[in-house]
């Protein structure tokens, strides 16, 4: 086993986890405060990632410069879809609230194809083919600036619901939605920032990992999946629950099909654990922890 290559793996899946976790953070912010999972959050994410694409055609400006309009535009999609169809749903069964937000992923995702087409598009960023040398491992630089500039947005996301009116009333409506509604808490206005605020979440990532990855229509239910099981590994509704579990599924999926394939090999077989099949390590994960602690790692902590 190649230790070198098993750090520079996880150095890697490190650095990728820092835009899982600010993606998981809004879909675990809908969900602590409304109760109400976005089977169009991997969708919404596309948005985002197509929109920093069209600044990059038209202006030349670079994802990592550009991903605040991401941010804008999809707050004001977030902010309007629940508006119009959260706000709506909000006391139906669980099972009537997926039928509305699975439609709107569809939406998203043909209206996508429809603009943007449905090809695989490969941008390339000014710093696509930079890098920094530690000892032996080599960090890519795109990947360095999309897991610091994540990692940034959410401290800041945290320091907003934590010292802000707005964020105070966003936590006193997701721990007690009628006593905020009784101190004169607009509680739908709330739940409408709140809502926009995941989207800008993951309309940031989506921004940001333009320069790490080709963009397509079809790529955003992959990346709702895997922000499940982020969420599920770090405790439903739980912050700080989903910025380790993003972390902990982006260093398992980058050393998982390799630590396999050399346990394969351990045992005599002749078999490779293709890196393509990385979400089965994610998979395993997420049914580990529902069988060995369902509530997840910080399972009833809020923030």
């Amino acid at each position: 086993m190649n230790l070198n290559l098993l750090l520079q793996l996880a150095l890697s899946g490190f650095l990728l986890g820092g835009v899982y976790s600010l993606i998981a953070l809004g879909l675990s912010l809908i969900f602590g405060v409304m109760k109400v999972i976005n089977f169009a959050h991997g969708e919404m994410m596309v948005w985002g990632m197509y929109v920093a694409y069209t600044i990059l055609v038209w202006t030349g400006i670079d994802p990592f410069f550009s991903f605040l309009v991401s941010a804008v535009i999809l707050f004001i999609l977030g902010y309007l879809l629940q508006r119009t169809v959260v706000n709506r749903i909000l006391d139906f069964p669980e099972a009537m609230q997926v039928l509305p937000l699975v439609g709107m992923a569809m939406v998203f995702e043909n209206s996508a194809r429809i603009i943007w087409g449905p090809d695989y598009i490969s941008p390339q960023s000014r710093f696509a083919l930079s890098s920094l040398s530690v000892g032996p491992l080599t960090i890519d630089t795109p990947r360095l600036m999309a897991f610091s500039l994540s990692v940034i947005i959410t401290i800041l996301v945290l320091i907003f619901l934590k010292k802000t009116d707005m964020g105070k009333s966003i936590r006193a409506a997701a721990d007690n939605r009628l006593g905020a509604f009784l101190v004169g808490t607009n509680v739908n206005r709330v739940y409408a920032v709140c809502f926009g605020i995941g989207t800008a979440c993951v309309g940031t990532a989506g921004g940001l990992l333009v320069p790490l990855m080709p963009l397509s229509p079809y790529i955003g239910a992959p990346f709702t999946l895997i922000s499940f099981i982020i969420v599920i590994l770090g405790g439903m509704g739980s912050l700080a629950g989903a910025m380790v579990g993003g972390f902990i599924i982006g260093v398992a999926e980058s050393i998982g099909p390799e630590l396999i394939t050399n346990i394969f090999h351990g045992v005599g077989l002749d078999l490779d654990f293709p890196h393509t099949m990385k979400q089965v390590v994610s998979f395993f994960i997420l049914i580990v922890i529902m069988l060995l602690r369902p509530q997840g790692l910080f399972g009833g902590k809020r923030g």
